[in-house]
């Protein structure tokens, strides 16, 4: 008799767990992703601030699964669903499946807005690796501006949204001002960086207990972090941003930098499921992790809507993506097996830990609260636990190490297009700016155009 084929689309935390709890199973396994890493990103922002490279906090697939000898790693991009069919549909042909596990996590929301040029997230590697081109790319060109306002407008940075990932990425934006960069440059000086993290609601990392947000928050200050509560951000351009508080003026800031993380929408492949959603997009899973209706489908991770007994819903975290995944397995591994009765999930919080900086975080359990060095300590040592790969966890180890010895970030390169810069300014023989150019516009987003001539050379080259 054939084994019943398992179809897993996502090879994140949940996808992952679940395909690695199937190992003994009498199944036959198809993980579909439509990259050939399994990216850890919690610590994507160290890779988006240039603590560490994208290869430090990725790892392929197939290496991960390479020893398991009944799952197949396929790199594609499921676009459709048939739950009455029983197939998945990739960009060049279908899977027919006995068992579906959907993990595709969750992407970026704007709220309806269209902001997604002027202010990216931070979810994939591409996306680290844009935010970390703005940023540095914001010193060089502040180091060539003539103009003060206009130089104070390139060394303001912008983070949107006070959680975790906003928290994180203005400790290290204010770090890099007051001590990577401090001596790197002659025109200008980056401790003179201006950091703004802004938040709708009345405190940072508002799902940590109170005291430990106060912690951060005076954590954030002490960096120099301005930290706006109560502050709604109404409009978003190349220029800077638009906020307000209720009863307020809004108010103009100027910034060169926005980044965006206040807030989550559900991978769309989830309305495919035809099975309810909430208004982030997630899918109403039964108890056992199930699509109602269809008891051989299962949606885990930030795609699911997950209800713990007391009504509450299970955070979107790698905890509750590797439980779920794990859960899944067990019960697919069951009815395999033959076991009648299905079991329901159940979520053991194991806690949430957030860093701001060096020698800062904080860390909220069920049994305790920390905050400072001692949860900063805590943070390190259960990061490295899950990277997955020894290489990983040693690379991490020796940059992390490196960066508090020398209070430097290895990775400080620009990729990608760098656009128009800000015209050199003239240096006079005593060493002082000349007279400031005329007025001029800047774009980094732009790229320059090609004379007739490279336009020839370009169409030859792809004619080859």
């Amino acid at each position: 008799m054939k084994n019943p084929h398992v179809v897993i689309i996502g090879g994140g935390f949940g996808g992952l767990a679940a395909a690695r709890a199937l190992a003994k199973a009498a199944v036959t396994i198809t993980l579909i992703d439509r990259r050939n890493h399994h990216l850890f990103q919690p610590l994507l922002y160290q890779v988006a601030t240039a603590a560490l490279n994208p290869s430090d906090i990725a790892y392929p697939i197939r290496g991960v699964l390479a020893s398991q000898q009944n799952v197949r790693v396929l790199l594609g991009d499921a676009r459709a669903i048939d739950v009455a069919a029983r197939t998945v549909t990739l960009e060049d042909g279908l899977l027919h499946y006995d068992y579906l596990i959907v993990a595709t996590g969750a992407t970026h929301s704007y709220f309806g807005k269209d902001w997604s040029e002027v202010a990216p997230g931070l979810k994939s590697v591409e996306d680290a690796l844009e935010i970390r081109r703005r940023v540095f790319l914001a010193y060089e060109a502040a180091e060539r501006e003539s103009d003060p306002a206009a130089q104070r407008d390139w060394l303001t940075f912008a983070v949107v949204g006070a959680g975790p990932t906003g928290v994180e990425l203005a400790g290290a934006l204010a770090e890099i001002g007051l001590h990577t960069l401090a001596n790197d440059f002659r025109s200008i000086d980056p401790t003179q960086v201006r950091v703004l993290l802004f938040e709708a609601g009345d405190r940072v990392l508002s799902a940590y207990p109170p005291k430990l947000s106060a912690a951060a928050k005076r954590s954030l200050e002490r960096r120099q972090v301005e930290v706006r509560l109560h502050t709604k951000v109404t409009a978003i351009d190349t220029t800077g941003v638009t906020v307000g508080r209720d009863g307020e003026v809004a108010e103009q800031i100027g910034a060169r930098t926005v980044l965006w993380a206040a807030g989550v929408q559900a991978s769309p492949l989830g309305a495919a499921l035809g099975a309810p959603r909430d208004r982030a997009g997630r899918v109403e899973v039964a108890p056992d992790l199930s699509v109602p209706g269809h008891p051989e489908v299962f949606v885990i991770g930030d795609l699911a809507k997950m209800l713990m007994p007391d009504g509450s819903q299970v955070p979107g975290v790698a905890q509750g993506a590797i439980q779920g995944g794990k859960h899944v397995a067990k019960v697919i591994a069951s009815e395999v097996r033959g076991a009648p009765k299905r079991s329901a999930f159940r979520y053991h919080d194991k806690g949430n830990m957030a860093t701001i900086g060096r020698a800062s975080a904080v860390v909220a359990t069920k049994r305790f609260a920390l905050h400072g060095l001692l949860a900063w300590l805590l943070w390190w040592v259960v990061h490295i636990m899950f990277l997955v790969g020894f290489k990983n966890r040693f690379f991490v180890i020796l940059s992390w190490a490196w960066s508090w010895l020398s209070f430097q970030r290895g990775a400080r390169l620009i990729t990608g297009s760098v656009g128009v810069l800000p015209p050199l300014r003239a240096i006079t023989p005593d060493g002082e700016p000349a007279m400031p150019p005329a007025a001029h516009t800047v774009d980094l987003d732009s790229e320059p155009q090609p004379e007739p001539e490279q336009e020839q050379n370009r169409a030859v080259a792809a004619d080859r």
